[in-house]
């Protein structure tokens, strides 16, 4: 970072009480945001999230700075959505009259999907004033997520991060116990760092025997490498509203690695993208059927020669790290003309 010319300064963060806390560490964060804008001549205040954004919008009407607002999701309805909220309680609303203060304050907003900048158009109080919306999904650096030779033993289903909260493990255990009806020796590969024991039982429930399954705690540099032996990948998240917002980086990562996937409707721009490029199916639900319906379309698109480079494609397309940094740079310099 000293060698790019970046100067951190990182402040503590607090965690309880909760409101307090928050409130303190935005007190906090905005002072010293404005001390950093007047040391450094700032022009461009960018925040990331909504805590963040509003002390970027503080310096703003303070001292006059543009603000870039990196939203990365719709955070108030996530904590609705993840059981930390009532949606009928004073935080939520609380919450929602700050996320309409961003919006409409922002002289830039970034988010990660197209799904949601639908859902922004639909905002009474944007109409006719929506700022400019620029979509960049999760990127990964795909000089390290690259295809691999895959391993002909045995078919590989791979799954790649964290499971529990957002990500619904059982169903994904259901479906690889239909893949191995299919094919008796198919093999589950799982990389995950934390969660062994929720994955354990969540396999057992699924009558999967553990000697079909390998759990690797793996660094995120050795990631890449056993990627390389999956012929698919597999992941389901909560489709609710929130997830409109999602682009789950696991997806670029398999894409980049040549692996198409199974996922589930309702996250992001997912299902447009599987359509459009032919690189994954979704489910629209997780009954027995419409999976076992899921795990035969999986299996017949690894069949496909074309698919491993269509993969590779729509990651270059629409994932590539250095295409991210391109559109970041183009934000900047449009907002420092402004």
């Amino acid at each position: 970072m000293r060698a790019a010319g970046i100067a951190w300064h990182p402040l503590p963060y607090h965690k309880y009480p909760s409101a307090l806390a928050t409130a303190w560490d935005i007190f906090a964060g905005t002072g010293y945001a404005l001390w950093l804008a007047f040391r450094y001549q700032l022009g461009i205040v960018h925040a990331r999230s909504y805590v963040a954004a509003v002390m970027a919008l503080m310096v703003k009407r303070v001292i006059g700075r543009r603000f870039l607002f990196d939203m990365r999701g719709f955070w108030v309805d996530e904590r609705v959505d993840g059981g930390l909220w009532p949606r009928q309680g004073r935080m939520y609303r609380v919450g929602k009259w700050v996320e309409r203060r961003l919006l409409l304050g922002a002289d830039r907003i970034i988010t990660l999907t197209k799904a949601s900048v639908r859902e922004l158009g639909r905002l009474d109080y944007l109409r006719d004033r929506t700022p400019h919306v620029t979509v960049i999904p999760t990127c990964v650096d795909l000089a390290r997520f690259h295809p691999g030779a895959v391993s002909c033993e045995h078919f590989v289903l791979g799954y790649v991060g964290s499971v529990g909260t957002w990500y619904l493990f059982e169903e994904v255990a259901r479906a690889f116990a239909l893949l191995r009806l299919r094919i008796p020796d198919a093999h589950f590969l799982i990389l995950n760092r934390n969660d062994h024991g929720l994955i354990r039982r969540a396999l057992d429930s699924a009558g999967i025997p553990a000697a079909a399954v390998d759990i690797i705690a793996a660094e995120h540099k050795d990631v890449p490498g056993m990627m390389a032996r999956m012929n698919a990948g597999i992941f389901f998240i909560r489709p609710v509203f929130s997830k409109q917002a999602s682009a789950p980086t696991k997806l670029a990562e398999f894409l980049g690695c040549g692996i198409p996937c199974l996922a589930n409707a309702g996250v992001g721009d997912m299902t447009e993208l599987f359509a459009e490029a032919r690189t994954g199916v979704v489910v629209h639900a997780f009954d027995q059927e419409s999976l076992a319906k899921g795990v035969d379309r999986l299996l017949d698109l690894t069949r496909d020669p074309g698919v491993r480079q269509r993969c590779v494609q729509t990651a270059e397309g629409h994932f590539s790290l250095a295409h991210g940094v391109e559109i970041y740079r183009k934000i900047y310099e449009a907002l420092e003309q402004q």
